[in-house]
């Protein structure tokens, strides 16, 4: 990490001479990260294999008088000729989907006015809300996602308000697969002794599809407590969401539980969560969506279900992580059924994700993940599938 600070010139205000308010150095970030994945799956399709590298370089300015501006240009490279994949753009069409195409663009690139407890923010920029279910920054994919947007922050006391309008979601898949819209998000927070309450309005419009709409509205409770020397961990989330188009109108909801439990005197402590994450249907005709989500997270990480199915989705859940040998390991198991039974569609199948990540120093790091998807019955149209991704991140 590389920190300088300009020398500014003074100012003249009403004839004296006037130093500007300069809160906060400026600032350049260097971020690599190289990744090896691979997707097999049971169907037609030929096994993929990708080395990627992403680069992101970051710059921040002073921050005077409460302004700031930030520019960050992202670039993913494919490496070594190890490029037998579907990048999404029409390459490898028949090979598996590795959703990482080479590209280089402006990830971020805004202004920021911060004062007291008002925050606003106007420019290309990263977005994301609570954990990201609704709204995120598809961190894992190598270009990830940013809006082009106008946000405003109200922080006081323990409430927080938020507010975007985005005209222009960049997603995952490079330039050429953006999407204008309209988009207002609406988010409120406060926090109490027992947790976090959120109360959100996420209503979308895409400006290439006539009377498009995607109307959220929820409220999540999540937090943790310490009994007797025992953390317990507990989160409550519902949304009913409207989806219309020109062609039709749609209804369905949305819930999640999820409890959890430090599990100590195994040396390092263990976390074991269990959970049920519910994405409606309307009578099998449509699968509650969450198009802005980082979905990579949720689900398993297989990607079986970025596109909620028509029947629904339910996720049961539950996971174990720690640490060891100075890393972070996490072993998960997914097992998916459809909301609304129709067409002969129950059980969705089933995942294994298993995860580790070490850091070697302030610098470098390194991981593995890899996910294996068993598929449910048949008429489901889903196949077996696994991919292993390794990797190795560094940051200056």
């Amino acid at each position: 990490m590389f920190n300088h600070k300009k020398n500014l010139p003074i100012i003249f205000i009403l004839g004296s001479l006037t130093a500007p308010s300069i809160s906060h150095a400026a600032q350049t970030d260097l971020n690599f990260r190289l990744r090896f994945e691979s997707a097999e799956q049971d169907n037609p399709l030929k096994d993929a294999s990708s080395l990627t590298l992403r680069t992101r370089l970051t710059h921040k300015t002073d921050e005077v008088n409460g302004f700031s501006a930030l520019i960050e240009v992202e670039d993913s490279r494919s490496l070594l000729g190890v490029d037998d994949y579907n990048n999404t753009l029409g390459k490898n069409t028949n090979y598996s989907v590795i959703a990482d195409p080479e590209t280089t663009e402006i990830d971020q690139g805004f202004i920021k006015y911060a004062k007291d407890a008002l925050a606003i923010k106007v420019g290309r920029q990263v977005i994301a809300l609570d954990g990201q279910r609704f709204v995120g920054h598809v961190g894992f994919r190598q270009d990830r996602q940013t809006f082009d947007a106008a946000t405003v922050n109200y922080t006081f006391d323990d409430i927080n308000l938020h507010y975007s309008y985005i005209s222009k979601r960049n997603r995952i898949f490079a330039d050429s697969k953006d999407i204008d819209s309209s988009d207002h998000l609406i988010n409120a927070s406060f926090k109490t002794s027992v947790g976090k309450v959120v109360l959100y309005s996420y209503l979308l419009s895409n400006d290439a599809v006539d009377d498009d709409s995607l109307d959220t509205y929820g409220v999540s409770f999540n937090g943790n407590k310490t009994l007797s020397d025992i953390k317990f961990y507990y989160k409550a989330e519902y949304a009913t969401q409207s989806a219309s188009t020109s062609m039709s109108d749609f209804d369905a909801d949305y819930y999640a539980f999820e409890g959890g439990i430090d599990l100590v005197g195994l040396g390092e402590t263990v976390t074991l969560k269990a959970g049920i994450e519910s994405l409606g249907s309307d009578n099998g005709d449509y699968g509650f969506a969450t198009p802005l989500a980082t979905m990579h997270k949720f689900n398993g990480w297989a990607d079986t279900f970025l596109a909620t199915p028509a029947q629904g989705l339910d996720d049961t859940y539950v996971s174990l992580n720690g640490k060891a040998f100075a890393g972070k390991w996490l072993v998960a198991y997914h097992s998916f059924d459809v909301n609304d039974n129709v067409n002969g569609v129950d059980d969705l199948g089933s995942e294994l994700n298993v995860q580790y990540v070490k850091p070697i120093n302030k610098t470098y790091a390194i991981g593995a993940k890899y996910a294996d998807y068993s598929a449910g019955d048949s008429a489901a149209g889903k196949v077996d599938t696994q991919k292993l991704w390794i990797w190795v991140s560094a940051k200056f």
